[in-house]
């Protein structure tokens, strides 16, 4: 992707990081097969998609808190119109 405008540009530090030989082995296959670029970009989808996931759950938490907030208190809900 060629970037024109209005591209985010990332400033990205390089870390190293110790993994199972299988992990590793399975991440070149997934670059062998195609499904990511490099084991970089496999490693940063794996982050990203783990981030989302917490992101989902503080969402799913504050959902059941407020369902319960309305179970103990329905007169404070705002009725929907029919």
């Amino acid at each position: 992707m060629v970037c024109k405008q209005f591209c985010l540009r990332l400033t990205l530090t390089q870390v190293q990081l110790r993994l199972p030989k299988k992990t590793i082995e399975e991440i070149d296959q997934w670059v062998k097969e195609g499904r990511f670029k490099s084991r970089s970009d496999a490693i940063k989808t794996i982050i990203s998609l783990y981030e989302e996931r917490e992101k989902t759950r503080e969402f799913l938490t504050m959902l059941n808190s407020r369902s319960e907030e309305a179970e103990a208190r329905p007169e404070t809900l705002i009725p929907l119109e029919e």
